[in-house]
């Protein structure tokens, strides 16, 4: 839903903290809205400051913007005038806060009274109230046939236990349930959805044990809780969705996608699910893929294709997997050079030959004994070495399951996880913040571009030529830098004197530099790759960088690695975000236009992405047969 004026909202516990938080925001997009509380006096005021900040946008209003109804959220009575006054006044209803809440202030089972006055009244008002107000919220919606968002306000004691108000605790989390079970309510045009936020500095949380809120990181900031209330109410997708806003992770959706699958049942009636049958696999008596023969940076010259002969049975606990797409890596030529293993060049040249490739995306063929998760048929994922193969055998486990064995799949893998887990887990990603990604136009730098933009930040890429510039500037880039046409050092140092909180880079040599030099107080700069030193003559060759330990110490800044083998227990919770992103057409994948068909194509891919003209995600499609065949499904 955008917000626009001439809406109406009606906020429960609006007088203060949260509540009177987003009515204020809500005034300043010139929405209507009516604040229900006890507190008389409060409320008052809190209208009378809404109705000062509606008047840029409305003039000569019959009514007045902003109403207050005193309230108890307890009383059924009480309520259902709260709600009819709205009615009365703006004739309909578009937004419902329902944040009312307070706490006990002493543990339930300690209680000799029969609890009225305290715990009884806790679940009243956190969560009985909860349920009244979204009932009339939805009738009132109903009633106007109009598309309409009810928020209601959890806690992130709802997802985990508060041992000190077990009672508080447990209001919240059936708030978070009864939200998420009002889901398909969606198909009315009402979308429930809950916000669940950590620790913010209001009255209710003043009864709160500091080392408790210490503990988790310190208050949040009440512009995120607001932040997290209007994503809520704009973005259309979410439904019956749980957003946990935490000051140590900032905004994630709850449960992840993963978890959720581990417990969710399909309710729908038989045959109103469309079920993708993929074309059946015909078995060869053997198959065709690329090894390393030879130690050298030239994948071409390190590589060769050849004829294997199927084994069978399939090993326990193992499956054969049929590729579709392959995805290239400019670390192709690092690992066919031996890079990536221990020990000196006689050492890595015992383990000649090896399997070429990183990741790809196909169809289980069949399996062995022990599988469970993936059976044949099923579209998976793999970043496991052997990719470039026609078939390959892994360890089951190892396997994702996806959608569809698409190339914008393969795209995620490697380059959009990366992405994803080194923002989080290396740059501590929050809102708000500077990020300078390098190498933008590539398969990993627009994923990290259009996550940093997703995150609420000022994102700055560079990159080189008209094509990418534009491909950026339709992913949401605030400032493309292309260094055909202007210096990246001048630039940077011209309109952000400060710095850049976040450096996400993958060039080296020179452009490693830059971004160090550019780097702000507290500053984090994650490495995730340096492809301009894996080309040359002698392949690469480790830089020297004098002075880097003076330079990071001056500012309290960070130089990070990052290495995705090392987050394998994320990939599949990260692809599992980037996925959802990608359906609700948050996220945008670029593949680039130019076709590579077959084995015999791969070296050409290799040598295409370290050529600086590709665009997006360079990927094989191994089997361009196979893959026309599904395209009809």
């Amino acid at each position: 839903m955008e917000l626009k004026p001439g809406l109406s909202a009606l906020v429960t516990g609006g007088a203060s903290g949260i509540g009177k938080a987003i009515s204020l925001a809500l005034a300043q997009k010139g929405v209507f809205v009516t604040i229900v509380d006890f507190s008389e006096v409060r409320g008052k005021e809190v209208a009378s400051l809404i109705e000062k900040e509606n008047m840029k946008f409305h003039e000569n209003l019959r009514f007045p913007s902003a109403i207050f109804v005193k309230c108890d959220v307890t009383n059924a009575s009480d309520v259902v005038a709260a709600f009819e006054k709205h009615m009365e006044t703006y004739g309909g209803l578009d937004i419902c806060i329902n944040n009312a809440g307070i706490v006990t202030t002493n543990l339930f089972h300690k209680d000799k009274t029969d609890g009225t006055s305290t715990w009884r009244r806790t679940v009243n008002v956190n969560f009985v109230a909860v349920i009244d107000c979204t009932r009339i919220a939805i009738q009132m919606m109903r009633f106007k046939k109009k598309p309409g968002v009810i928020i209601n306000l959890g806690s992130a004691s709802g997802l985990y236990p508060m041992y000190a108000d077990p009672i508080y605790s447990g209001t919240k989390g059936g708030v978070v349930l009864f939200t998420r079970s009002l889901a398909p309510l969606k198909r009315e045009g009402i979308r429930v959805n809950v916000l669940c936020p950590e620790f913010v500095q209001t009255e209710l949380s003043s009864t709160v044990n500091p080392k408790l809120i210490d503990a988790v990181g310190g208050f949040m900031a009440m512009e995120d809780v607001v932040n997290g209330a209007f994503e809520l109410i704009k973005d259309e997708s979410k439904a019956g969705a749980c957003l946990w806003i935490a000051q140590r992770r900032g905004m994630e959706y709850w449960p992840s996608p993963t978890e959720e699958r581990k417990y969710l049942i399909n309710s729908r009636s038989k045959g109103s699910v469309t079920h993708i049958k993929f074309p059946n696999i015909r078995l060869p008596h053997s198959f065709e893929k690329i090894v390393v023969h030879t130690l050298s940076h030239n994948f071409r010259s390190a590589t060769k294709i050849v004829q294997i002969q199927f084994k069978f049975p399939i090993e326990p606990q193992h499956a054969l997997v049929k590729i579709i797409y392959a995805g290239v890596n400019a670390s192709d030529v690092n690992f066919s050079s031996g890079r990536y293993f221990s020990g000196n060049a006689k050492e890595v040249a015992t383990r000649l030959p090896f399997d070429a490739g990183f990741e790809a995306v196909g169809i289980v063929a069949s399996v062995g004994d022990s599988v469970r998760h993936v059976k044949v048929g099923t579209p998976v994922a793999l970043m496991t070495f052997g990719s470039y193969s026609e078939f390959t055998m892994v360890p089951a486990k190892h396997l994702l399951p996806v959608p569809r064995p698409d190339p914008e799949v393969v795209a995620m893998l490697t380059s959009g996880l990366t992405a994803s887990i080194s923002l989080e887990r290396a740059g501590h990603m929050q809102s708000g913040q500077v990020v300078l990604v390098t190498a933008a136009a590539g398969g990993t730098g627009q994923f990290a571009v259009q996550l940093a933009k997703l995150a609420g930040n000022k994102v700055v890429a560079t990159c080189g030529g008209e094509r990418k510039a534009a491909l950026l500037k339709s992913l949401g880039v605030d400032r493309v830098i292309d260094y055909r046409n202007e210096k990246v050092k001048d630039v940077l140092k011209k309109e952000f004197p400060k710095g850049v909180d976040i450096v996400y880079e993958s060039v080296g040599g020179e452009m490693f530099d830059l971004c160090l030099n550019a780097l702000a107080v507290y500053g984090r700069l994650i490495v995730i790759g340096m492809i301009s030193q894996y080309q040359g003559e002698h392949g690469w060759k480790p830089l020297t960088y004098t002075g880097l330990c003076e330079k990071i110490l001056a500012k309290s800044q960070t130089v990070a690695g990052f290495f995705l083998v090392q987050y394998a227990h994320m990939w599949q919770e990260h692809l599992d975000r980037l996925f959802d992103l990608y359906a609700s057409r948050k996220l945008k994948v670029a593949v680039d236009p130019k076709k590579f068909h077959g084995l015999a194509s791969v070296a050409d891919a290799v040598e295409y992405l370290h050529s600086g003209e590709s665009l997006g995600k360079v990927v094989v499609c191994i089997d361009p047969a196979f893959s026309q065949q599904m395209a009809k499904l």
